[in-house]
């Protein structure tokens, strides 16, 4: 990919932000042009291939090549309320995350704290057993784990197993007991047969079936219309949003370009983010683990609105949420700037498709 195609959507946030500068002259615009720029942005995101984008973007400098003068201070974290708790103390600016940690920081900060800005990742989560475990009704009895109580994938699974007349409780208990777990235990216990299986995400979903011989039961995709549904979105603190508005611009700028690369260099980009990992974990994933995972997710700029205020039902309805207002979560209105300079669609935060 040419490096003239790579800064297209970067050149589109910068065109942007030339016209509010050449809307006006003189020091006072001056003032307020320097006012709207941040110094620096601290983003947080996850070594894990659900955040590809971030990897990429950090890797490939796409990230920095749009913010310019902004200097960008990636940071790492291993789940999500790591990060919203970080976001909350002002540690970060903003960070990839998955759906569910974005809509409990919401609702405990009674939507003051964060605003979903984009989407990145859909897809690539599900059900992976034993072999012989064939329907809903072979689970009873059996011991499943998910990477954390009230996580995504927790809430997928037992909403799941609610609708095929199952329950379980947040203590391990009922038909199915549910056994909360990070993903390297999972894997392992898995592996070893201590557990029967794992609602996971990927990379863990194509390691238990080619590295441990597990079959996939529910592949999520076909729970949701079109197939799609949320892994992990952009988010960005309010304060930060309002302050530097064109510094999240151009943060979105990186992410689109980041996004597009994975779209037209596909090999490029597994290469970029794995090698991405390797840095950051120390390990690479195996080629074939890597592919497969690459083929299961789908990198997206749109968050499927629609499929986060389902999850927030999902998780009211199994007891882990209290009812929550969304209205507002969502300012795609700097990602639909740089849609509309770019030629492209606007993008929407409707709460179900029309």
């Amino acid at each position: 990919m040419s490096s003239r195609s790579l800064r297209v959507l970067a050149l589109a946030a910068s065109a942007l932000l030339s016209a509010t500068a050449l809307a006006a002259c003189g020091k006072s615009d001056d003032a307020a042009s320097a006012s709207s720029e941040a110094s620096a942005i601290r983003l947080g995101y996850f070594p894990n291939i659900t955040h590809a984008p971030a990897l990429i973007g950090v890797k490939n400098g796409l990230f920095q090549q749009a913010l310019g003068n902004t200097k960008l201070e990636p940071k790492t974290f291993n789940a999500g309320p790591a990060a919203i708790e970080a976001l909350f103390s002002g540690a970060i600016d903003a960070t990839y995350i998955g759906p569910n940690p974005a809509i409990n920081g919401w609702a405990t900060s009674k939507g003051t704290a964060l605003k979903i800005i984009a989407g990145s990742t859909s897809g690539g989560a599900g059900l992976v057993v034993k072999q012989g475990i064939n329907t809903p009704a072979d689970l009873k009895g059996k011991k499943i784990a998910t990477p954390q109580l009230g996580n995504t994938q927790d809430v997928a699974l037992r909403a799941w197993l609610k609708s095929n007349g199952l329950n379980a409780d947040q203590q391990g208990g009922g038909d199915v007991s549910i056994l909360p777990q990070d993903n390297a235990t999972a894997l392992q216990a898995f592996a070893q047969g201590a557990i029967d299986g794992a609602w996971v995400p990927e990379p863990n979903l194509s390691r238990m079936i080619i590295e441990s011989k597990g079959k996939l039961l529910v592949d999520e995709k076909t729970l949701w219309p079109n197939g799609q549904f949320v892994t992990t979105h952009l988010i960005v603190k309010q304060e930060f949003l309002k302050k530097y508005p064109e510094t999240v611009k151009k943060l979105l700028a990186g992410h689109l370009a980041a996004v597009k690369y994975i779209k037209t260099d596909n090999a490029g980009a597994q290469k970029a983010a794995n090698e991405q990992l390797a840095a950051l974990s120390g390990k690479p994933l195996k080629d074939e683990i890597l592919a497969a995972s690459f083929k299961n997710l789908t990198f997206t700029i749109d968050p499927i609105a629609s499929s986060l205020y389902t999850s927030a039902q999902h998780a009211q309805d199994v007891g882990l949420l209290k009812p929550v207002d969304l209205k507002g979560i969502y300012d795609l209105g700097p990602l639909n700037d740089l849609l509309k300079a770019d030629g492209q669609p606007a993008i929407s935060d409707a709460a179900a498709s029309s």
